[in-house]
């Protein structure tokens, strides 16, 4: 434990770094707040704790060789992936074994194979692969890069009339 932070501070910045929910962080250090959320964005604006976990992420990346370049390059090569680089050239799905890498790491939810079978004797078998949101992957790779078309935008139509029909009913009371 550093000598600058109390037992609950430090606890909560590291079980803030296992899933950097505040709330939950703070409710898993031991907080005893009524309101875990509002305790965690208490210490998420401490100067001193919100430093500390950003030296401790940037120490993180550097041991694990993760951050945001590795991040994209890797949504990069996901999105870009050819799923042809499944199949031989006879059209048949290839062994796992056999498949690049990007698809072996994530690309692939799964396989389902189902037999087909007449009289009890196998004729075939039909394999369906799942694959994993690949447009998921473009967004986050659009939120990076700040491509406007995945930014939300929220618009609250009315405020401003309101504002002004308040206004205007503030003066007719002063008079």
């Amino acid at each position: 434990m550093s000598e600058n932070f109390t037992k609950l501070q430090e606890r909560f910045i590291e079980e803030y770094l296992l899933d950097l929910n505040a709330g939950q962080a703070a409710k898993r250090a031991g907080s005893k707040a009524k309101d875990i959320y509002a305790a965690g964005a208490g210490f998420l604006r401490d100067p001193k704790i919100a430093a500390e976990i950003d030296r401790r992420k940037l120490a993180r990346s550097e041991r694990t060789r993760i951050d945001a370049d590795w991040l994209l390059k890797r949504l990069a090569d996901e999105a870009e992936a050819d799923i042809a680089d499944l199949y031989g050239p006879d059209g048949a799905l290839l062994p796992v074994s056999e498949w690049p890498e990007i698809w072996r790491k994530g690309l692939v939810a799964g396989v389902d194979t189902e037999e087909i079978r007449v009289n009890g004797v196998k004729k075939g078998e039909i394999k369906k692969i799942r694959l994993s949101d690949r447009i998921k992957r473009l967004a986050l790779i659009g939120k990076h890069i700040g491509v406007n078309a995945f930014t939300e935008n929220v618009n609250h139509t009315g405020l401003d009339a309101l504002a002004d029909r308040l206004a205007r009913a503030k003066k007719r009371r002063e008079k």
